[in-house]
């Protein structure tokens, strides 16, 4: 993820490579990250706070304790902190720097990879409005950005950040459903994925309510309105409705 956010800032011309500087323990991993972007790496804490204005915390959530306790010396109000290590809380990491430090909290998802993410931030009480735009910016430069209160993040994690789950299950279904109507998996495989991108690449740029484009494909007795009854009579909108919120809480239980 953090790889992604560098190419993706560096692709919208945000900043200079020259400007970018990366702190990864693996040396092999460092070594790839500064010669396939040109940016620079890190010598220590020290000289990563020193060069930055703006940290982006992109570890996993069982070492953010430890890698805030690394840095903890170095980290001063002049920083804005950006998180995206799932779970740990504004209030968390305020408790480990120095008071009055600027910090952001992200919640995107994997699709940031391939510069197609869907994020959701939330800023502490010390943000100010230039570091929601920066941090908009940033994460708009790998997908789409919205500003939520903390306490719905979890509802985002339920949500686009376990989505992509949800998304594969029902791709590998249709796949299977194409291969039991007779045709070949590598057929069945291509034309889901492409109906899939395509379906969500409408709805996004004709900004149409799904409602009103299922109905453009769906003709009276014909064969989607024959699909989608089997669907509804499966609980198909409920699952997909309960599964968000079961996933939702267990956010909430995993950041206690």
């Amino acid at each position: 993820m953090g790889e992604a956010i560098i190419r993706g800032i560096l692709d919208a011309g945000l900043i200079s490579s020259k400007s970018v500087m990366v702190a990864e323990p693996a040396l092999e991993r460092s070594t790839y990250l500064k010669e396939s972007y040109s940016i620079i790496t890190a010598d220590d804490e020290r000289s990563l706070a020193e060069f930055s204005s703006i940290i982006i915390l992109a570890v996993k959530p069982q070492i953010a304790d430890k890698v805030l306790d690394s840095y903890k010396e170095f980290i001063t109000d002049k920083h804005l902190i950006i998180s995206i290590a799932a779970g740990i809380t504004i209030k968390s990491i305020e408790q480990k720097l120095a008071s009055g430090v600027r910090i952001i909290r992200v919640m995107p998802n994997t699709p940031a990879l391939v510069l197609a993410g869907a994020s959701a931030l939330s800023p502490n009480t010390h943000v100010l409005a230039d570091d929601v735009q920066v941090a908009l910016e940033i994460f708009s430069a790998i997908g789409t950005c919205v500003e939520v209160n903390e306490d719905l993040l979890d509802a985002v994690t339920g949500l686009s950040g376990s989505g992509p789950g949800y998304i594969y299950a029902f791709i590998e279904a249709m796949i299977d459903g194409g291969v039991l109507a007779g045709l070949p998996r590598p057929v069945a495989e291509q034309l889901v994925l492409q109906t899939v991108y395509g379906s969500a690449k409408l709805a996004l740029d004709t900004g149409e309510h799904c409602a009103v484009l299922k109905g453009r494909v769906t003709s009276p007795g014909g064969t989607t309105i024959t699909g989608l009854q089997v669907l509804e009579e499966s609980g198909m909108r409920g699952a997909v409705m309960t599964a968000i919120e079961s996933a939702t809480e267990r956010s909430r239980e995993l950041g206690k």
